[in-house]
């Protein structure tokens, strides 16, 4: 019978298949009132029964489309929608393979009157915006935001959540035009789910002052606002859940939202000791991020078996909770706020072996180490947008953070010569409690003038900060050979760093053509003092206390740091080109006042020429050059410019130069971006560089005897940096329940830097090619399937004799699969292998990672059991090898291993209907 039941499946399987019809229609818009084409309208087809949208594509410069695809009915609905226009509808027969409409005339829409078709498309270009219709593209149930990201069009999500869109990143996400938790997209993405969301809006980057003024915002980045439908705007809403596993393993998290209308409140909390540094809910491919392997550096640098998950390397167990709340007040006021409060704990164990390699010689050191770490911190932030009218706009963001941490930290390091020959070691004990507190407010306020664009902006931004140490150190160091010497040190030091600081810009926009042409005048002052102050005491035995002030381990320094910056630029906005330069001379001023030794104070004024260039020109809302240019200058750091010597740790010593001059810094960046939607095709290309004189690199130099090293700062000339990326993405649709995308990505850098070598300067080249192929295969309410391959080739080549070129190359191949039956099942996997054939012998060259996780929906769907497995093969391992241009280092540090976890979440939502609460919210508000 079971047999039975399985061919007439497979035979009516078959003939459902047969009935699928292909299609394939063509046509042409124009505009009824200009009579040109119509580009970058949306044209789709929905299922007459549900609504539900077949396929969709946007038409070209001549207003031409085409739609393909499959269906099983007989008839579709067809709509054409572009704003300013009305709605086109027509019911279309697919009685046929090709069907050609000819030409459709787009009749204006001057909203006098009654709208027959009521319709949504599932993609709206504007000049400036990207909107999507969420309710277009199918997810599964429970699906999040960042799971819904993932099936638009031209968007891209990587693993550690960071989003892409044609090819430019996502800096900020907002929903319904606020900030959600502060600045970190992946807690809207992550926690909020798909069906409280009406439309997903990209546009570029802007700050409030700059929407309001009408500028261009940042080009180089994106912001996507998430619009909550209208009738969602009302109610509470949530998730729970909660996992307990082997090995003492745990996670709790829970968030509950209440939303009325403008007002919206919050509230976030999670634990865990599995280093999760987020808040998640039981998913495994959202709690663990990338599988790690081998990888490069831009240096050379790669690593083999290392993989950070959370808090990176060690155990770390940690607990979050947060609150966001956002209203209107009256009808001027906007105002937004969160707080977060987190705390961990971590302990951690390392050894390492490095050989480094000196102009004429080599050593070799051995370390191992052993830390705990506890911290707490809480932050604050607040955001006021006043309006008094059309003209005036007000912003005023405070924000404030707290932190104290405790960590004991103990060492033990020996050095040998190159014949093996102990020549010093040294063993460390410290417990070290920190301080932090910090303060900033940053104010702008806009005021336009008549319709052309003009308008004049004042900022102000202020930050104080204090930080507060008490460090209890016990250490001792034996220097070997002819001359041999025993540092014992048992000390106390007291440390003191105050930051004050605060800038001002004053901006006027002149228009000169109106709302097309502007040319601005700026002038921005800043002035930031710093007070760094460390007071190391010395036990004495006599009064059995920290009390022998020792001034040669002791520093107080003041540092000042003032620029002025008068600045001329213009603007030129059109529809399809925007351009900006700008020209300002930076008159800075740097003064260093020692209050221990005087003799060391130093004031040092520098005046640089600053300038940035940027152009995009947009052939159409589907593809866009642009490039930009950019003259930094950038100071010494503090520390390098005192003079004193730093003799905190007696086998590295540390003397400053107070001659340095800074940095300047020619920096290149172009690309171009573009995506197809009839082909469904995207493609994106960038190239950037940056040329620096005067860099300000390490100058060592190593005692042959004793092997200490001494250190100190110079300017060199000669250093660059080169990249070529790009990527090509191809989607394929097989039906309407199955499509595969292709994506090609392949980068290309090269370095090159100037660097010292026992007093010997030489130049390190470093050449690094990355490509990466993957392909995902989606079949809908079925399975998921997307392997990629990544090959990463680096060569190291130096131009003295001393140092040998370095190749790397090394193989990471990977599997994610997810699926979907029997029902109310899902079943995901993540495989990751890595190869490095060039590591020496003896050390793992290959390793294999596997999570996986089974979840089972019950309770209509509201809850999921969860049973997952991190590191199914038992195979994870943190053993690095790192190559860098004058030495070589093995090490391994604790890492988490295989454990088992069973857990439940639950998820609720009382979001009535228009603004009705539910009769659900009494779930919770009970």
């Amino acid at each position: 019978m079971k047999k039975l039941c399985l061919v007439f499946a497979l035979l009516l399987t078959v003939y459902s298949f047969s009935q699928e019809k292909s299609f394939e229609i063509t046509g042409k818009l124009m505009a009824e009132d200009t009579e040109s084409p119509v580009e970058s309208a949306t044209i789709y087809l929905e299922r007459v029964k549900d609504s539900s949208v077949v396929t969709y594509t946007i038409s070209d410069k001549e207003g031409k489309f085409k739609l393909e695809g499959t269906a099983y009915a007989d008839s579709l609905n067809f709509y054409v929608s572009y704003v300013g226009y009305s709605t086109y509808f027509k019911k279309v027969l697919i009685d046929k393979e090709k069907i050609d409409l000819k030409t459709i005339t787009m009749q204006v829409d001057n909203r006098l009157d009654e709208v027959l078709v009521k319709s949504t498309a599932p993609i709206t270009v504007k000049q400036d915006t990207l909107e999507f219709n969420v309710k277009s593209f199918k997810t599964k149930k429970d699906a999040n935001v960042e799971d819904l990201l993932k099936q638009l069009p031209g968007v891209e999500v990587d693993d550690q959540g960071n989003i892409t869109v044609n090819g430019k990143p996502v800096n900020k996400i907002l929903v319904n035009g606020k900030p959600f938790f502060g600045n970190d997209p992946t807690i809207t993405t992550k926690n909020l789910t798909k069906d409280i969301i009406e439309k997903i809006q990209i546009v570029d980057t802007k700050t409030k002052s700059e929407a309001f003024s009408g500028e261009a915002g940042d080009q180089e980045n994106k912001t996507i606002n998430l619009t909550i439908k209208e009738e969602n705007n009302k109610g509470v809403f949530g998730r729970v859940s909660a996992g307990a596993g082997t090995d003492e393993r745990y996670e709790y998290a829970g968030m509950l939202n209440f939303f009325d209308n403008d007002r919206r409140i919050s509230i976030l909390a999670g634990g865990n000791n599995i280093n999760s540094p987020g808040f998640s809910f039981g998913e495994i491919s959202k709690m663990f991020g990338t599988g790690g392997g081998i990888s490069f550096n831009s240096n050379g640098t790669f690593a083999v078996g290392g993989r950070s998950f959370g808090g990176g390397q060690g155990i770390t167990t940690s607990r979050s909770t947060g609150l966001n709340y956002a209203d209107v007040i009256g009808e001027t006021i906007d105002i937004s706020t969160d707080y977060f409060n987190s705390s961990s704990n971590s302990e951690n164990e390392t050894s390492s072996e490095r050989e480094t390699i000196l102009a004429d010689s080599r050593f070799f050191t051995n370390s191992n180490s052993r830390s705990i770490s506890d911290t707490d911190s809480h932050s604050a932030n607040l955001e006021f947008e006043i309006e008094t009218d059309s003209t005036f706009q007000l912003n005023i963001e405070p924000s404030f953070s707290y932190s104290k941490s405790k960590t004991f930290y103990d060492s033990n390091d020996e050095t040998l010569d190159e014949d093996m020959v102990l020549t010093n070691q040294s063993s460390v004990n410290s417990e070290v409690e920190r301080y932090a507190r910090e303060f900033s407010t940053d104010l702008s306020a806009t005021k336009r003038f008549g319709s052309k664009g003009a308008f004049v902006r004042a900022e102000l931004s202020t930050n104080v900060s204090k930080q507060e140490s008490d460090d209890f150190l016990n250490s001792v160091a034996e220097i070997f050979g002819t001359e041999p010497e025993t540092i014992v040190r048992d000390q106390f030091t007291d440390g003191l760093n105050d930051s004050y600081g605060f800038s001002t810009e004053l901006t006027y926009r002149l228009p000169i053509i109106e709302k097309k042409f502007f040319l601005n005048f700026e002038y921005r002052y800043s002035r930031d003092k710093d007070r760094n102050r460390e007071s190391t005491f010395d036990f004495d035995d006599n009064t059995q206390g920290f009390t022998n002030f020792n001034t040669e381990l002791s520093t107080d320094f003041e540092y000042t740091d003032s620029r002025s910056v008068p600045n001329f630029g213009a603007t030129f906005r059109g529809e399809k080109l925007y351009t900006r330069f700008d020209i300002g001379y930076n008159i800075r001023t740097l003064e260093n006042n020692d209050l221990l030794r005087p003799q060391f104070n130093v004031e040092r004024q520098f005046k640089n020429i600053e300038a940035s260039y940027r152009v995009n020109y947009r052939f159409s809302p589907k593809s866009s050059i642009y490039g930009s240019y950019w003259l930094r200058n950038n100071p010494p750091a503090l520390r390098q410019l005192q003079a004193f010597t730093d003799v905190s740790n007696p086998l590295s010593v540390i003397i400053g130069n107070p001659n340095l001059e800074p940095s300047n810094r020619h920096s290149f960046y172009a690309g171009y971006n573009g995506f197809d939607w009839q082909k469904r095709t995207g493609f994106y290309a960038n190239i950037n560089a940056s040329f620096t004189d005067n860099q300000v690199v390490s100058k060592s130099v190593v005692d042959p005897e004793t092997l200490v090293r001494t250190t100190t700062y110079e300017n060199v000339d000669g250093n660059y940096n080169f990249g070529i990326s790009g990527n090509y993405s191809k989607e394929i649709r097989i039906d309407t329940l199955k499509k595969v995308k292709f994506n090609l990505r392949t980068r290309f850098n090269r370095s090159k830097n100037i660097n010292f070598n026992n007093d010997v300067q030489y130049a390190s080249t470093v050449n690094t090619i990355s490509p990466r192929l993957g392909v995902d295969f989606y079949w809908e309410k079925v399975m998921e399937i997307r392997p990629f391959y990544e090959l990463n080739i680096s060569n190291n080549a130096y131009d003295i004799d001393a140092f040998e070129d370095i190749n790397f190359i090394s193989h990471n191949a990977g599997l994610r699969t997810a699926t979907f039956l029997p029902k109310k099942f899902e079943w995901r996997n993540d495989i990751n292998f890595n190869y490095n054939p060039n590591v020496a012998e003896g050390f793992q060259k290959s390793a294999w990672f596997w999570n996986s996780t089974l979840t089972y929906s019950l309770l209509k769907d509201k809850g999921l059991i969860t049973l997952k497995v991190y590191d199914l093969l038992n195979q994870n391992t943190n053993a690095r090898r790192i190559a860098t241009q004058d030495y070589i280092q093995d090490s391994q540090s604790t890492v988490l291993r295989q454990y088992f976890m069973l857990g439940f979440s639950y998820k609720f939502n009382s979001l009535g209907s228009k603004g009705e609460v539910g009769k659900d919210s009494f779930f919770f508000l009970d």
